[in-house]
């Protein structure tokens, strides 16, 4: 069986103002036909469908069309969970119509655990079982109690977690302990989450909201059971193997969500699993398929390959001096670049006209500015009194850290008023709008 794992496409995403959907059209179309190219037999989309809980009406029709468009194709299941950017309620409530083409949703926690594992079947024999486990919020994993310390909070958020993929393993477990006894063998259990694991790489600007990163970040690969044969997970932006384990992994985004991004190979992962006893142990690059690794799990063995996703935009940052960033924009035309530039302007000569300057050097050229910074005019505005600064330039944190010392807050107070303040806008950002 061939399993296709990606995560964080979030449909919609601008970027300083620049719509992107061709660029997320352009990503399913290719995804859709790298799924018939590959013959994939089932789709894993680890969460982060959407950029926001309130998607637009054509983030959604790239997003139908592509599911209709596989449901046609060699894929005979696909399997969606809900990552913290998206609305539970909204990618629930057509599950039961997408059920119809062998889509299957989680958009979060349940009471019955059993509703997260699915058995995926070919022609009425099992061939897999999925733990599709959304993300889990704080109020789904654990409770709060009067006097705890952040160390408190973290420990119960661990263990919360631990016992949820515990109790949907088991279930998966016993599954396909009966079905041995019906004398299907070779069944692996995959499963799926969107969450941040200890260690796990992110850059600057790749879009992964510092607020959800810091209660999780002590998870590490020996809190999920043994018994998963491959773990299909989505948040962090960078293609990485979680720890040691080639068989937990992250595949990324599969465009560059940011500047930060912009020079990182976007991937998929292939997983294929065979009742082999003895998996081919070998590590190849090829210049489309990226890595391959041969691993054994369980019964199962297991080939897991990273397949490069081409650039659809390029995206280029240029930072230096005038003459640093003439230099780069002449090279770029010669080029015929048609990038998206963020320019930082970093010399010491204070330039008041610097857009000007810039859109007449790129002139009849493809290029855009999406963003120029002029290190030498901000330096000297947020010296005085940053009159020409919006809010725009600021995130919640920045906001929060600047009140923190027009108070004169003392050190010692700021990293526990910290963590209380980023829990309430946690909580703000998870609110299900469209949940009755």
């Amino acid at each position: 069986m061939k399993l296709l794992h990606t995560s964080d496409w979030h449909l919609g995403r601008s970027l300083y103002g620049r719509k992107r959907y061709e660029e997320f059209s352009a990503f399913l179309d290719w995804l859709a036909q790298t799924i018939e190219e590959e013959n994939v037999d089932a789709l894993l989309v680890a969460g982060d469908v959407f950029d926001t809980s309130t998607p637009s009406n054509r983030a959604q029709e790239l997003y139908y069309r592509f599911l209709c468009r596989v449901a046609a194709s060699c894929c005979r299941h696909v399997v969606v969970i809900a990552g913290n950017h998206d609305s539970p309620s909204f990618l629930n409530a057509p599950k039961e119509l997408l059920r119809a083409l062998n889509v299957y949703v989680v958009g979060s926690m349940t009471e019955a655990l059993e509703d997260e594992v699915f058995v995926l079947h070919a022609e009425d024999k099992p061939e897999a079982i999925v733990c599709a486990v959304p993300y889990l919020r704080d109020k789904d994993i654990r409770t709060v109690e009067p006097g705890e310390t952040i160390d408190d909070k973290n420990a119960k958020l661990v263990e919360g977690l631990k016992n949820h993929y515990a109790g949907v393993c088991a279930i998966a477990e016993q599954k396909r302990a009966e079905y041995i006894s019906a004398g299907h063998k070779d069944i692996p259990i995959v499963a799926m989450g969107h969450l941040f694991t200890a260690g796990g790489k992110t850059v600057d600007g790749d879009g992964v909201r510092e607020l959800y990163v810091g209660s999780l970040a002590h998870v590490s690969e020996k809190v999920f059971p043994s018994s998963i044969d491959y773990l299909a997970l989505g948040h962090l932006h960078v293609p990485q193997a979680v720890g040691s384990a080639e068989h937990i992994r992250y595949c990324g985004s599969p465009i560059p969500m940011g500047y930060g991004e912009a020079t990182q190979e976007k991937k998929v992962v292939l997983v294929e699993f065979s009742p082999q006893k003895q998996p081919r142990m070998e590590t190849n690059t090829h210049e489309s398929n990226g890595r391959q690794h041969g691993i054994s799990v369980n019964s199962c063995a297991l080939v897991v390959r990273e397949k490069v996703i081409p650039c659809f935009q390029e995206l280029v940052r240029i930072v230096g001096s005038l003459d640093d960033i003439h230099a780069r924009l002449e090279v770029l035309k010669k080029e015929d670049s048609a990038a998206w530039l963020e320019i930082e302007y970093t010399g010491s000569d204070i330039v008041g006209n610097l857009r000007e300057m810039l859109d007449e050097a790129m002139a009849e050229s493809a290029m855009e500015i999406r963003r120029i910074k002029n290190r030498g005019i901000m330096d000297r505005v947020i010296s005085t009194a940053r009159a020409d600064e919006t809010l725009d330039d600021l995130d919640p944190n920045d906001v929060f850290s600047r009140c923190l010392d027009a108070f004169e807050v003392p050190d010692e107070d700021r990293v526990e008023l910290t963590v209380s303040y980023n829990e309430i806008i946690k909580d703000l950002m998870e609110e299900d709008r469209h949940a009755e």
